[in-house]
């Protein structure tokens, strides 16, 4: 298939764009490197740096294409509670601009990266697709704005959809991994100590009603999760628009993951509990179970330790790549 990937340069695009070249599709990427990295899409793959809001038309109007797959976005959630008027921008008027664009070039084939963030904070977990939705910040409510408009272009221009929602992401695929220069997610934090970027890890509060009184999130590995969104692309069927929740199945506590760093890296990774961070849910599990079902989802990298080992590979020859640019100079 010849395809157009949005945010192809970031952590999640650039892992799904590899896989799909490697699959043997045409992939056209479109990033502006904003929180990208360049050196991340693949080489089979053609790259157009810039905007999807100036570029999806002008893309797409090359013709040829039969589907898409949505990555570009703002989603830091601090920044969208402070600066809202840029998600809704960036994220919603952007998504719209490209829907406009599939229909006007007739593709017709989307697949959604959007967020488990959609369901605030949920009564029970693990969360279903049936739970409702009451996002707790501007990210998440601008992701379920573009779930709402991508159900009403299907129904009302034939478009296939799959929007696929998920918590916490991590690990690596070779040499692709999460690089950004503003890092919010535990693991790649839990490892900078082991690199000695950092002095230390803060856990926000010991006091949950968890197992170890931390809270416990769901990770998925980044290569199941490019898997699933190929699944969706490939199986997307005219004028349907689906929604999928994937997760690994298990949760992890925050000192769970602290203590498989410590024994994949062998550093002590010191760890200060400091005060509950506002909003925080105890624990935040997505149930897999109906992609897994309706497509055959199958994660295989489900495990910790696999997780933290492939993001630890990835993380070490990464500086070891900076530090040999630096002895270089």
């Amino acid at each position: 298939m010849k395809l157009l990937v949005t945010g192809g340069a970031g952590y999640v695009g650039s892992v799904c764009t590899a896989v799909l070249t490697e699959r043997g599709h045409q992939v056209t990427v479109i990033d502006d490197l904003s929180t990208g990295n360049r050196d991340a899409i693949p080489a089979a793959a053609e790259f157009v740096e810039g905007s999807v809001l100036e570029l999806a038309a002008e893309v797409l109007g090359r013709g040829g294409f039969d589907g898409v797959i949505h990555f570009a976005a703002r989603s830091l959630v601090g920044e969208s509670v402070a600066k809202p008027e840029i998600y809704w921008q960036d994220n919603v008027v952007t998504t719209l601009a490209l829907l406009d664009a599939m229909h006007a070039h007739g593709v017709g084939n989307l697949v959604f990266s959007s967020t488990a963030a959609t369901y605030g904070e949920p009564a029970s977990v693990p969360i279903t697709e049936d739970m409702p939705t009451a996002p707790t910040n501007p990210y998440g409510a601008t992701k379920l704005a573009i779930d709402h408009a991508i159900t009403s272009y299907a129904h009302a221009h034939g478009i296939g959809a799959t929007s696929l929602r998920y918590f916490n992401v991590a690990g690596a695929y070779g040499a692709i991994g999460e690089n950004r220069e503003i890092e919010t997610h535990l693991i790649p934090l839990v490892l900078q100590v082991a690199l000695g970027h950092r002095d230390k890890i803060f856990i926000f509060g010991e006091d949950w009603p968890t197992s170890d009184g931390t809270p416990v999130r769901d990770y998925i590995h980044i290569r199941d999760l490019a898997d699933a969104h190929v699944l969706a692309l490939e199986s997307n069927q005219p004028g349907t628009h689906r929604i999928y929740n994937l997760g690994s199945g298990d949760g992890y506590s925050v000192n769970e993951v602290i203590e498989m760093a410590r024994k994949v890296t062998g550093h002590p990774i010191p760890a200060e509990v400091t005060e509950r961070r506002a909003g925080d849910p105890a624990t935040l599990i997505a149930s897999s179970e109906k992609i897994k079902r309706e497509l055959g989802w199958n994660p295989t990298r489900t495990d910790l330790e696999i997780v933290v080992k492939d993001a630890w590979a990835f993380s070490s020859a990464l500086g070891d790549r900076a530090h040999a640019a630096q002895r270089s100079r």
